[in-house]
């Protein structure tokens, strides 16, 4: 028992195996944690001796860090309620498989089904993987179905049973399926949970909240980029004027008190509309490079 006390103060950390497994891992590495995820192996190792990583699936993670097998974990918030779990969420984290945004639990049938509405199911037949999510959504509509566990592909048992509640990010894999939804059960996002006794502990609940600062920064710097550029004193204020920044850009003095160097963070999307008309008013020696983080 003496050689295990160390590790009580190590923050186990638990992150998800499967779809979000690459979009994670680059999230950590993003926010400055270099983790190796080795071929085949469920303990990636982590760059931070006060940290200890596992990985489980999205599915269970909620489970395990309500249990105290982990410490914090990485998982949607539709496993946190399908699970019931009673955990603390540190915060949302906006990112999932192929987007920065969240994903939608579907009732889908397909595209000839004389099925328009969930009324129309009762004393059908549907497949999913969120069983006890779906449970509840037809009880709470007064619909009788039967709800079968999907392990995996629902998507092709929609011609096979009567509907199915599948999860979707961009809709392509229902459209390519032929399927249409009739309804959305939920809208999930990635979430930071904790154990609660491992919230309670003041060592690790500030090490919980240096790594949920890191994520959003990480999330938060996805879609920006910074901006340098030289200007003549004389054009500044043409050049503040076309800068779409929320706070003040930096501007700092040069050897050549003609000229004035600027800096701001902008949104990705606006930085090629924008770099042209700051060429046009003065600017010179504009420099754009990405974000690793963006910390309020």
């Amino acid at each position: 028992m003496v050689e295990d006390q160390p590790n009580r103060q190590l923050l186990r950390i638990g992150i998800p195996k499967g779809s979000l497994q690459d979009a994670t891992v680059e999230m950590l590495d993003r926010a400055g944690y270099n983790v190796d995820v080795a071929t085949r192996s469920y303990m990636p190792t982590i760059d931070d001796p006060n940290m200890t990583c596992v990985m489980f699936r999205s599915q269970e993670m909620s489970r395990y860090v309500e249990e105290g097998v982990i410490d914090v974990g990485i998982t949607g918030q539709d496993w946190i309620i399908e699970n019931d779990s009673d955990v603390h969420e540190v915060c949302e984290l906006n990112y999932s498989k192929a987007t920065s945004g969240g994903v939608r639990w579907v009732l889908a049938v397909p595209e000839e089904s004389s099925c328009h509405e969930p009324q129309q199911l009762a004393g059908g037949i549907i497949a999913t993987e969120l069983v006890n999510t779906t449970r509840r959504y037809f009880a709470k509509n007064a619909i009788d179905v039967k709800v079968e566990f999907s392990w995996g592909a629902t998507e092709v048992k929609a011609r096979l049973v009567d509907a199915i509640v599948d999860v979707i990010e961009t809709g392509s894999s229902l459209r390519a399926n032929k399927l249409r939804i009739i309804d959305t059960l939920c809208v999930s996002s990635t979430r930071l949970i904790a154990n609660r006794q491992a919230w309670m502990d003041d060592q690790k609940r500030q090490r919980i909240e240096d790594l949920s600062l890191l994520l959003e920064g990480a999330i938060n710097a996805r879609s920006k980029v910074g901006l340098k550029m030289n200007v003549p004193r004389s054009q500044l204020e043409s050049v503040l004027k076309l800068l779409p920044a929320e706070r003040s850009p930096t501007v700092n003095e040069l050897a050549d008190s003609q000229w004035v160097a600027v800096e701001v963070v902008v949104e990705e999307k606006v930085e090629r509309d924008l770099v042209p008309g700051l060429r046009r008013v003065g600017a010179r020696g504009i420099c754009s490079y990405p974000l690793n983080k963006v910390i309020a």
